[in-house]
């Protein structure tokens, strides 16, 4: 079983249940494989990184294999504006932020609501500059777990989604992100756009942000917000003192 995320965005839980903690969020037009089915809930694997959740049958229709694999051959098209909108044919209006997939428009079999958009779309590769760009257009959006989205969004999230909307495939959580790419010996070898990641007193990846020029970052912790960073780690401008300790940087592009 297949299905398509016909909603702005939808949590996806760690449980069969509206109480239970929500690890990542599915936004609008993504596609996703059904991996198990009860009354109410499903336990789904988005396509775009396999992740795996549960998420409320009520939130998202079936597409049929064919058209989840005819998704998976189409190139990626984006909603590149903070917030946007879906028109219906009875011109109802419904709310999508950045980084929503519109792919399936074109596809009449999959687009059976006839949801129309004319806004700003992102397709294709941009170039490693351009990833600043769109990091910057999430600053200060609040901090929330498993978020994805302008208003709410963690820091694996984040970083995903600013790749994502310039071409380039992230995993979902920071641990998961932190095995991809090429490990660099300093800092001072990085360039604006690689990702740097930090470690708890265990040794586990807990936290990740994207390196900006003359060692700054931008990252969530607490909101969407610019730090210092050096070889210790981040330096919070704020409170004057370091919040993360640094594990490694990636360059992944």
């Amino acid at each position: 079983m297949f299905g398509i995320c016909n909603l702005a965005i939808v949590p996806l839980r760690l449980e069969p249940s509206d109480r239970s903690e929500m690890t990542s969020q599915v936004l609008f037009g993504e596609h996703f494989k059904i991996l198990e089915q009860n009354q109410k809930w499903s336990r789904i694997a988005l396509a775009y990184d396999s992740y795996t959740g549960w998420i409320d049958n009520k939130q998202f229709r079936n597409i049929t294999e064919g058209e989840y694999q005819q998704l998976e051959k189409v190139p990626a098209v984006l909603n590149a504006d903070l917030i946007e909108y879906i028109t219906t044919p009875g011109n109802q209006l419904m709310p999508i932020p950045i980084g929503a997939s519109l792919s399936f428009l074109d596809h009449p079999s999959i687009n059976t609501d006839n949801y129309t958009f004319e806004g700003l779309r992102a397709t294709g590769v941009n170039g490693k500059h351009n990833l600043l760009r769109t990091a910057f257009m999430y600053l200060n959006a609040p901090y929330l777990w498993g978020g994805k989205t302008p208003f709410g969004i963690d820091c694996s999230g984040f970083t995903q989604m600013v790749y994502k909307l310039n071409g380039y495939k992230l995993l979902r959580d920071a641990s998961q992100q932190a095995t991809q790419g090429e490990a660099l010996s300093f800092i001072e070898e990085s360039e604006p756009g690689d990702l740097a990641f930090f470690d708890n007193e265990e040794g586990a990846i807990i936290h990740v942000g994207i390196i900006m020029e003359d060692n700054y970052i931008i990252h969530g912790h607490g909101k969407v917000r610019i730090d210092r960073l050096d070889h210790l780690g981040i330096y919070n401008i704020d409170t004057r003192r370091h919040t993360h300790k640094l594990r490694v940087i990636k360059k992944v592009i």
